[in-house]
């Protein structure tokens, strides 16, 4: 034990009752304000994906009929689903890749 942490220690074995609960209340208020600030800060770092959220629970009905359909289809023809697959997947990497470009010639 270090000597500061021994010092600590003993400071707080000669405090009175009364002045060891109200250094227990301080610590507990500090905590609850700590966790305040922490869930507002939570709340705004995740309200894009939650707005994201909403946006596809808005067209959900709409997002199940389309999956049907894509599964009705690639159980005909398997391959055209891979071929399509690939075509989003490279469509979002350079869309992706346009919006990096783009931010570094700004």
């Amino acid at each position: 034990m270090s000597r500061r942490a021994a010092d600590a220690d003993h400071q707080r074995n000669t405090l009175t009752r009364p002045q060891r609960k109200a250094e227990l209340i301080a610590a507990l208020e500090q905590q609850r304000i700590d966790l305040l600030v922490e869930s507002e800060r939570w709340q705004q770092a995740s309200t894009r994906l939650d707005a994201g959220w909403l946006q596809l629970a808005r067209y959900r009905n709409v997002l199940y009929l389309a999956g049907g359909a894509l599964l009705v289809s690639s159980a005909r023809r398997p391959k055209s689903l891979l071929r399509v697959a690939k075509r989003v997947a490279a469509g979002g990497l350079l869309l992706s890749r346009g919006r990096r470009l783009l931010r570094l010639i700004r």
